[in-house]
């Protein structure tokens, strides 16, 4: 797999994960299928990291492919917590919530933070590999997509 596809194939995994996260009452498989599909963020952020370090991209780049990379590696510790429901019994004090339900909304915010970021890595890394930055577009203009690849 290209890396800019890759890169952007963590985006439509999460956004999946989303749906398959959401489902109400879902069949007996969407949890098994929502950790695969989890695990293989882990493993694509990683590769990309890994690829993306042996190129010449900006550095800020790479620090966003492992920051990526390490969301991605939490997100699976909190579902493991989630799955095993790790503190569905501890209520938080004063707040009425469950410590379950806490990990639950740093599972989400987790997955809305890997989410935003693999959506701006997978961008900025397609218009540097195209050198889009390189050219400038008058203002109103929309010019075609370039077809180099």
């Amino acid at each position: 797999m290209k890396l800019w596809a890759s890169l952007y194939a963590v985006t439509w995994i999460i956004f999946v994960e989303f749906l398959l996260g959401t489902w109400p009452n879902p069949p007996g498989v969407v949890p098994y299928l929502h950790l695969v599909l989890g695990l293989g963020v882990v493993a694509l952020t990683y590769n990309s990291f890994r690829l993306l370090r042996e190129t010449r991209v900006p550095g800020r780049l790479k620090r966003i492919a492992r920051a990526t990379f390490g969301l991605s590696v939490f997100m699976v510790f909190l579902g493991f917590l989630l799955w095993f429901d790790v503190g569905a019994r501890w209520t938080l004090p004063g707040v009425g919530y469950t410590v379950a339900q806490f990990f639950l909304f740093l599972h989400i915010v987790n997955a809305i933070a890997i989410l935003a970021q693999a959506a701006a890595l997978g961008l900025a890394y397609d218009m540097w590999e195209d050198r889009e930055y390189d050219s400038a577009t008058d203002p109103g203009e929309i010019p075609p997509m370039p077809t180099s690849r």
